[in-house]
């Protein structure tokens, strides 16, 4: 899978991704944001691990942004089963050398559309940390809604703090 958004894309990961994989995951920023299923610090082992599972998975939900040269961030759906067989949960990041660009907006924003359009989905959700409204604010450009907060729902870095929900539904 590739889709291309501007000078950006979303693909598939290769074996090739690790090196780029772990020097912009093995960051302390990227971590803080995300669930500590995401090691830290970040080692090209856990990105060869990563790449991986990524490829086994069928169907494939998870993907890399990238330039034209290298990955430089992940973005992917986790399915739900059973009553919420319709929904999914939306996560990405990207290195902090990318940040602020409009890359992530953007990168979502192609990403929902794709989602919709592959999976049978009326809703994608996606939550956020307290400590991170340039996230929200990415979700708010992308078309996303602001739900909720989930009180202390989140323990990270030795803090239990708030968690922002947001989504949006199939037109």
């Amino acid at each position: 899978m590739c889709i291309e958004f501007g000078e950006w894309q979303i693909r598939s990961f290769r074996p090739e991704d690790a090196e780029s994989v772990a020097r912009h995951a093995n960051n302390r920023k990227v971590w803080r944001n995300l669930r500590d299923r995401f090691p830290h610090p970040y080692r090209v082992r856990h990105a060869e691990v990563w790449i991986d599972l990524a490829a086994a998975q069928t169907p494939e939900t998870n993907f890399a942004i990238a330039s034209a040269t290298e990955a430089i961030g992940g973005i992917g759906l986790e399915l739900r089963r059973d009553v919420h067989r319709r929904s999914a949960n939306v996560g990405y990041w990207l290195g902090e050398p990318y940040w602020g660009r409009g890359i992530a907006t953007r990168a979502l924003q192609a990403f929902t559309e794709f989602a919709f359009a592959e999976f049978d989905l009326v809703r994608i959700d996606a939550n956020v940390y307290e400590w991170n409204p340039a996230s929200a604010r990415v979700l708010e450009k992308a078309g996303y809604e602001y739900e909720g907060r989930l009180r202390k729902s989140i323990t990270k870095d030795g803090q239990t703090i708030d968690e922002w929900l947001y989504a949006t539904v199939r037109g």
